[in-house]
């Protein structure tokens, strides 16, 4: 008999606020306050608020305070103003072996690394975005979209690019492991500049109103709190998973548990329960089959 226990309750649609889990509000060694990209915006009493990141900053977490398990699809959202001529990595994702799985450069030329299970792709395939230059001494705001087999960047609401991301059919990244903030592990190159929003969203759609929902223009007021918007909310399929265990038995006798998340989807009128197995979300079942225990 199989018997189920919700131990976890977490909303999927959630951003992953990067500053926040890294506690850059407590400004830690090598970061400061800042005026970040307003120094005047409608109905605030004062200016945007960033920071100011030096090389002494040395700033990580466990990626699992990021997600439980990494989506498969999501967006990197990102304001931020590089100094003048630099080039390093904004965010570094290690998995449990200390191998680099994903990875966003700033700089005069931006590139996107990204490595799954399967060691997909390889270097020489990871997308470049030549003719984009972050490193100006100016603010951008900065939107990557990953979508099964592309992956498209969007700076300042205006200029997009689309290449091509060879990974796998049912890529999976770990996160067993750490991120990483401003720079590789072993990197000389480390970020050096301001920075006011840095945040992943489990879903890949939420790159493309990232000037509406999350990093507004100065004139319109600023979002009570961003994290918690959930952009195009009629297009969107809203998400909750919940964490199940599930004791294996044989002859009897409980086993090793198996854990799996299971997703709650409400799009149109139809409610289902889909199923993940190491990336967001799986295959999907009626919610009757919840209810009668037919997992």
């Amino acid at each position: 008999m199989l018997t189920f226990l919700v131990c976890v309750f977490l909303s999927a649609a959630d951003p992953a606020d990067l500053l926040k889990i890294l506690d850059f509000p407590s400004l830690p060694e090598g970061v400061t306050k800042t005026t970040g990209l307003c120094a005047h915006r409608r109905s605030s009493k004062g200016p945007d608020v960033a920071y100011r990141v030096t090389k002494d900053a040395q700033l990580s977490a466990p990626t699992k305070q990021l997600y439980p398990l990494f989506p498969e699809d999501f967006s990197i959202l990102a304001t931020v103003k590089p100094n003048k001529g630099s080039q390093s990595f904004l965010l570094s994702i290690y998995n449990e072996q200390g191998i680099q799985q994903l990875g966003l450069e700033v700089g005069r030329s931006p590139v996107f690394l990204y490595e799954d299970h399967l060691g997909k792709p390889g270097p020489e395939d990871y997308p470049l975005f030549r003719g984009i230059n972050l490193a100006d001494g100016k603010w951008h705001r900065v939107a990557v979209s990953v979508h099964k087999q592309s992956i498209t960047m969007m700076v300042d609401c205006k200029k997009k690019i689309t290449r091509t991301l060879s990974r796998s059919p049912n890529p999976i990244i770990d996160t067993k492991g750490i991120v990483v903030f401003g720079t590789r592990i072993l990197d000389e190159e480390v970020f050096e500049g301001d920075i006011q929003q840095l945040m992943i969203v489990a879903d890949h759609r939420a790159a493309f109103d990232y000037c509406e929902h999350y990093s507004p223009d100065c004139e319109v007021p600023a979002p009570e709190q961003p994290q918690n918007q959930d952009p195009n909310t009629d297009e969107y399929v809203s998400l909750s998973s919940i964490l199940w265990t599930r004791p294996e038995t044989q002859g009897g006798e409980v086993g090793e548990r198996s854990e799996f998340l299971l997703f709650l989807s409400e799009k149109e009128g139809e409610r289902k329960i889909e199923r993940g197995t190491g990336r967001f979300p799986s295959e999907g079942f009626p919610i009757e089959d919840l209810r009668s225990g037919e997992l």
